[in-house]
């Protein structure tokens, strides 16, 4: 029915060109159209309005939904955006901050004023939460600061190969992808694992990071 609507309006801008490409095989419609269909043609305004016609003609109508794959409407990753803005005064100590582009956890926090007209500026020393390295800085209390989405997921270890943990999740999925950190957890955690006990295993993830941060007794059944 489109291609049939199409055709009669090529039919009211060029006669000639209309009776050509209804003279085509179906699967030719679609198809670019020799130059020499156009010789001929009614009159020049005629056979420009054609080319125009011609190229809706060629071009298949589509009609596109969200759902269509070629449609790229993503902002981000799924889920949980990785920080969130909060306001530098609401921020608390033993709370999550991003300094220097890393998570860290507040450990340090202290309130200054730089002079008489001058805004109140909020100190903060935060610890990196995967490598415990110390990062400092300073921001006025009413501007936003980027807090980190943390998330803690309890596994139990299975297996410990080539330092790499096998990890339990509570539906039974067996994930493979994680090291034994190198520090005084991850000791901990090989300890235990040479003592034959059995225990859960604390991951942290942010920012696209995941570690071990904990051990814990294996709650009973």
């Amino acid at each position: 029915m489109e291609l049939k609507n199409r055709k009669s309006r090529v039919a009211r801008f060029c006669p000639d060109l209309a009776s050509l490409s209804a003279s085509l095989p179906p699967e030719h419609i679609n198809a670019p159209p020799p130059p020499l269909f156009l010789h001929g043609c009614c009159s020049k305004v005629g056979r420009a309005c054609a080319l125009l016609v011609l190229f809706f003609l060629e071009a298949p109508q589509t009609h596109r939904t969200m759902a269509d794959p070629d449609l790229d409407f993503t902002t981000g990753e799924s889920g949980a955006s990785a920080t969130y803005p909060m306001q530098c005064s609401a921020l608390r100590k033993n709370g999550y901050v991003v300094l220097k582009g890393r998570p860290c956890k507040i450990v340090e926090m202290s309130t200054s004023k730089t002079g008489k007209h001058g805004h109140a500026k909020v100190n903060l020393v935060g610890i990196d939460i995967f490598t415990n390295k110390k990062y400092e800085d300073m921001c006025p209390s009413t501007h936003n600061m980027d807090v980190p989405s943390i998330k803690r997921i309890d596994y139990q270890l299975v297996n410990i190969n080539e330092n790499y943990m096998s990890l339990m999740s509570d539906n039974g999925d067996i994930r493979e992808d994680l090291r034994v950190p190198e520090n005084e957890v991850g000791k901990e955690i090989e300890a235990k694992f040479e003592a034959g006990e059995e225990f859960m295993v604390t991951v942290i993830s942010a920012m696209g990071e995941e570690c071990a941060v904990a051990t814990k007794v294996l709650a009973s059944k």
